[in-house]
């Protein structure tokens, strides 16, 4: 299985966003601090090209896989660039990042990946697995009592979406909308995603 492994903080700062969208709070590139102020200026292709790329990094997949949701999203009803966007959220490694059972996507991937998550009862660990409305995510009895799911239920706060519900002391969250587009938190123009790959 393809990781990537690129730098979060050299990465955020490329594509200027704040390292905390990625689930981050103290990470810092300290390598060329001043910048370069003198800039060439993006063409429309390479701008398309940043969106996609930023897309792709915040989600933590590869162009193979990130290229089928696009497909599918535009054999979908509705607007192309929304869909894209409702599939991506819709992955099991992004639910379990948002409703705070992890404080990353890499680390919700991994989460899955180690079988710790049943949805609807049943072990799920393929972390791009669509999940739909009214699945419920929980967690495997045994990893209940892991540390750091254990803060989960002794009362600490976590802001998730209104298309997600949880429940602190049984430790379940639950699909029950699909995300329309103000739910997604992140600054870009999906449009220009859609305008590349329509060239």
């Amino acid at each position: 299985m393809a990781v990537n492994k690129q730098p979060i903080a050299k990465k955020c700062r490329s594509f200027e966003i704040s390292p905390a969208v990625m689930g981050y709070s103290n990470k810092k590139s300290t390598r060329n601090p001043g910048g370069n102020t003198r800039r060439r200026k993006v063409s429309e292709y390479g701008a398309q090209l940043k969106e996609k790329q930023k897309v792709k990094f915040v989600y933590g997949i590869l162009e193979k896989q990130f290229h089928h949701y696009f497909l599918k999203a535009s054999n979908m009803r509705g607007i192309t660039g929304d869909n894209m966007l409702r599939l991506l959220e819709l992955r099991l490694d992004n639910v379990v990042y948002r409703l705070g059972f992890a404080k990353t996507r890499r680390q919700a991937r991994q989460i899955v990946v180690h079988g710790h998550i049943r949805v609807n009862g049943q072990k799920v660990d393929i972390p791009s697995y669509q999940v739909k409305v009214d699945d419920v995510i929980t967690l495997r009895k045994r990893s209940e009592e892991i540390e750091m799911f254990k803060g989960l239920r002794e009362g600490t706060t976590v802001l998730t979406p209104k298309w997600l519900s949880f429940d602190a002391a049984n430790l379940t969250g639950k699909v029950v909308a699909l995300p329309a587009r103000e739910d997604i938190d992140l600054q870009l123009q999906e449009n220009m995603i859609v305008e590349y790959y329509s060239r």
